[in-house]
């Protein structure tokens, strides 16, 4: 595989090397980080509370803006 080098300035190091697990390469992180996310890789972070919730408050919002807008 072809590799590149990278410069980051200390920040942006620091911020990344936060970002490690244990056994990963700094190429896994920026692979990991920088993919879009699934629906598969978020389901059960919310209970189905939080989740019900959550919905509630979208819809809310969502109504508010249907109302201004008209």
């Amino acid at each position: 595989m072809a590799m590149k080098t990278i410069s980051l300035d200390e920040e942006a190091y620091k911020r990344l090397k936060a970002h490690k697990r244990e056994g990963e390469s700094f190429s896994e992180v920026v692979k990991r980080l920088a993919s879009e996310r699934s629906w598969t890789e978020v389901t059960g972070i919310l209970s189905d509370t939080d989740a019900d919730t959550l919905e509630e408050v979208i819809e809310s919002g969502r109504e508010r803006s249907r109302d201004r807008r008209d």
